[in-house]
């Protein structure tokens, strides 16, 4: 065995193990193996290891204190799949982000400045600078708050998150296709797809295209329904150049995101509340490796805003702009990001989050690894 210091947080709607980079072992081609073992994948249940058999809770923050000019830290995402012997480092989970300064404060890795640290967190899967601002009180990063979103139960102290320059997160291309609009030859004929890459690549339908009104919550898709979102995301990322379409589930699973999209109506959210449509800019449903986001991603949220201010688009079609502020309406809640804009273009968008620190100790891996420094 091989013991490792890890940390447990929650980062917004996300729960994540994190490791410092000097942790990881040596060679990189145990790094998947390694990062399976601690998880306990592949298991539907993940009952002998960290993972929380869901893949919000599937989830690790590799850290370390970055060389570049521009960033404090260096962060790599890594999405572990429940049921295949599988870690998808190519996008990023904008929720994970969130904790990541906490995370970096607590360990020393910045320095603490009080009122708020600003910390700049580079992400080694899109090679792109996250700024997150988080509050500081006595030297240590503020717990508690009024701050609440969606699908979290309580309250925090507040986390801005900015995401500037995120165009071509992942494939390089704010349209990775060409195009605003792609026509996907599906199983139930042609589909309008936008695929838009910033923060990370959505492929975009209406519900109203494939059969759905867009209040559905996660438990109501049918098993036909989510074959059929799995079959348009894997046209998507095929068309992107990620995988071809018979093997993306297994080679590109996180990435593009399907992502479901209808005008503003009146309905009841997950937690039972009802939501009128002057409330909300879109209604958006999310999947995340192939079951329904219970809520939404950050990197989804950062997604469809620039989108919906990228012309010709099916969100750019459907939201009629009224501000700065757009109102995301998901299965939980309603999440807002703000746009910065320049000249009418889209510089940069921002987020609130909240974190909170679970647990620090150790994970015993079944099988010995050479580690970097202290294991």
């Amino acid at each position: 065995m091989t013991r490792i210091p890890v940390t447990v947080m929650r980062g917004g709607t996300s729960k994540g193990v994190f490791i410092n980079h000097e942790e990881m072992p040596v060679n990189k081609s145990d790094w998947e193996p390694f990062l399976l073992d601690i998880m306990g994948s592949p298991d539907q249940r993940q009952i002998d290891g960290l993972g929380g058999a869901n893949s919000l809770t599937s989830k690790i923050a590799i850290i370390k204190k970055s060389d570049l000019e521009e960033a404090d830290v260096d962060y790599t995402f890594a999405q572990v799949s429940i049921s295949e012997s599988l870690v998808d480092f190519k996008g990023n989970c904008g929720n994970i982000s969130s904790a990541v300064g906490p995370y970096a404060i607590e360990q020393g890795l910045v320095q603490a400045v009080e009122p708020v640290t600003k910390v700049r967190i580079y992400n080694t899967n899109t090679k792109k600078v996250i700024v997150a601002e988080v509050e500081v009180e006595n030297g240590k990063v503020k717990r508690e708050g009024s701050c609440m979103i969606p699908g979290v139960p309580g309250t925090g102290s507040p986390i801005y998150l900015s995401f500037e320059n995120g165009e071509g997160a992942v494939t390089g291309k704010l349209l990775p296709t060409g195009n605003a609009i792609d026509l996907l030859q599906t199983s139930i004929g042609t589909v309008k797809a936008s695929i838009v890459d910033v923060g990370n690549p959505l492929v975009f339908v209406k519900a109203a295209d494939i059969g759905l009104k867009g209040t559905e919550l996660p438990h109501e898709y049918t098993d036909k329904q989510l074959k059929l979102f799995e079959e348009i995301r894997s046209i998507a990322a095929e068309k992107v150049g990620l995988a071809s379409q018979d093997k993306a589930t297994k080679l590109s699973p996180a990435v593009p995101k399907m992502t479901i999209i209808a005008p503003p109506m009146d309905h009841r959210d997950g937690t039972g509340r009802d939501k009128a449509a002057s409330e909300m800019d879109v209604l958006i449903r999310m999947m995340s490796m192939q079951k329904p986001h219970q809520t939404l991603a950050i990197t989804g949220a950062i997604c469809t805003t620039a989108a919906i201010y990228t012309k010709g688009t099916l969100p750019s079609e459907m939201v009629q702009l009224k501000g700065e502020t757009v109102r995301l309406a998901h299965p939980m809640g309603i999440m807002e990001t703000s746009v910065d804009l320049k000249n009418g273009q889209v510089n940069g968008i921002k987020v609130v989050r909240t974190a909170r620190l679970i647990f620090e100790g150790f994970v015993y891996t079944k099988h010995t690894y050479d580690v970097c420094l202290s294991s």
